[in-house]
């Protein structure tokens, strides 16, 4: 699965980790996201988040 990086602050989300912390459990893809949810390190939306380069 696809890694996206923040582009405010470099966070990285990882589908296969997910984020616990907002409870998105691991396995989750990027796209399935919620719409709500935000960066947990900086709060910025999905659409300021870009695929990471491998």
């Amino acid at each position: 699965m696809q890694k996206f990086v923040c582009t405010v602050c470099g966070y990285n989300y990882d589908p296969a980790a997910g984020d616990a912390d907002s409870g998105v459990e691991g396995n989750t893809p990027f796209e399935n996201l919620p719409d709500d949810w935000v960066c947990p390190i900086c709060g910025v939306s999905k659409d300021m988040f870009e695929p990471e380069n491998a």
